[in-house]
């Protein structure tokens, strides 16, 4: 069952600065999350990406785990999966990363890694939201002070889970002018490659702007125009990826692991299957039935696919949209990890030469309705989706879901013809509005 919180969504607390994320909500957060822990003096790590609102957000969220008797230790500009590894590798008590993610610069975030790195449980995060009211300060305050080689550390972890050799290998990666700015091109780097580095020019404001995954056009069409054999697009907090191959084409989270779980099933590493989300294309689903790879799915969230993982044993799964996670390196996407594994995979290989699966041409539509939770009682809605399923069996697949944020519902089809996901995406949509708007 499901815990009510107001605060925390499905990836920790976000929304705009000064609308909604203030210094004094930072600070009572971090005074509440030392509060959670039965911990004496508990050890605290605070990572960042590059907004301009990140130093405000980190300082406060500091000075509020102070009050409460907990030492910060800043770690500065840093990709999230780097928190879940040091929490772990300094034997810290909790993380806290103040990001928020692929959004623009004018949002920012607050999410938490248990002493594991893990994301906090949803009855934890509740708990935390009911002390922000009610926790007192401490008598012994925490200090604040610098957490120097942070970098250096989760540089090593990185090489020391992929010991690759890229030597000759010409790779282009674009960081989104967000946390992975210094981490991606050193590892790469150190491995051996010859690297390309664009979005590596923060300026507190063009995080994600234009560039990165979420905007993965302009380097598609560099890659294609210089001799890079591949591309990797990080988002701003660095916990996904995407890549692109040496003649621009776009491969997205499905096809990563798609390429990743019949490598490590051919030499015996899965234990299991792999765990994706709801979004995962039907062609997918059609690759791994015949590499007979079971499959598990889970509701859209990167902690949901974590919380099977570890509830199977299994150590692979992940998001179409580029969160990848390799448990057996790390507990949460790790974009850089993500790539490094992808290149692993590859061997010798060409990106451009690699067909794990096949996509099945999919369309979606948002459709702007008056309460998204009105979704789950409209009976003309469900009754047209099954009459449009019927034909569909074995062939492709209907997904409607409302937004966990929005006032919409998502429709999308997958069909084996374009133009036949089109008309079906374009009839049930007609139906939702008719219904719900």
């Amino acid at each position: 069952m499901s815990v009510e919180r107001k605060l925390f969504g499905t990836d920790g607390v976000r929304g705009e600065v000064g609308a909604f994320l203030s210094a004094e909500l930072a600070m009572s957060l971090g005074r509440a999350a030392v509060a959670s822990l039965d911990v004496d003096r508990p050890q605290v790590l605070i990572v960042r990406d590059t907004r301009e609102s990140g130093p405000m957000l980190e300082q406060a969220l500091a000075a509020g785990i102070a009050a409460a008797g907990g030492d910060a230790l800043l770690g500065g500009v840093l990709p999230t999966p780097a928190a879940a590894i040091l929490v772990k590798r300094l034997g810290l008590d909790l993380a806290a990363v103040v990001s928020a993610s692929h959004n623009p610069f004018h949002d920012n975030g607050i999410k938490f890694f248990d002493s594991r790195g893990v994301k906090l449980a949803d009855e934890v995060e509740a708990r935390i939201e009911a002390l922000i009211e009610a926790a007192p300060g401490a008598e012994r305050k925490g200090q604040v002070r610098e957490l120097n080689g942070g970098l250096a550390d989760y540089l090593r972890e990185l090489q020391s889970a992929f010991r690759l050799d890229l030597s000759g290998r010409k790779v282009l990666l674009d960081c989104a002018n967000g946390a992975t700015c210094r981490a991606a091109p050193a590892i790469f780097e150190r491995l051996g490659a010859e690297v390309e580095a664009i979005g590596v020019e923060p300026d507190g404001r063009n995080i994600n702007a234009g560039c990165g995954s979420t905007h993965i056009g302009p380097l598609a069409e560099r890659v294609a125009a210089s001799e890079a054999e591949i591309g990797f697009a990080f988002d701003g907090d660095g916990d996904r990826v995407l890549a692109v191959d040496g003649n621009g084409k776009i491969h997205d989270g499905d096809e990563l692991i798609a390429l990743a779980a019949r490598g490590m099933a051919a030499r015996q590493e899965l234990r299991g299957g792999v765990v994706v989300t709801v979004m995962s294309n039907f062609g997918f689903h059609q690759a791994m039935a015949e590499a007979g790879i079971e499959v598990a799915v889970t509701q859209v969230g990167d902690r949901y696919v974590i919380d099977e993982m570890r509830r199977r044993g299994w150590p692979l799964g992940g998001e179409q949209s580029g969160h990848i996670i390799c448990s057996d390196f790390t507990s949460t996407g790790d974009g850089i990890a993500a790539a490094l594994m992808t290149m692993r995979e590859l061997g010798g290989r060409d990106l451009a030469d690699t067909v794990p699966m096949e996509r099945v041409p999919q369309r979606m539509i948002n459709v702007e309705v008056g309460d998204r939770d009105a979704l789950e009682g409209a009976k003309p809605v469900w009754e047209a989706v099954r009459d449009e399923e019927a034909p569909l069996e074995g062939r492709g697949r209907i997904l409607l879901r409302p937004s966990g944020t929005e006032p919409l519902v998502r429709v999308m089809v997958e069909a084996p013809d374009a133009d036949e996901a089109d008309a079906i995406c374009e009839r049930l949509a007609a139906v939702v509005r008719r219904e719900l708007a």
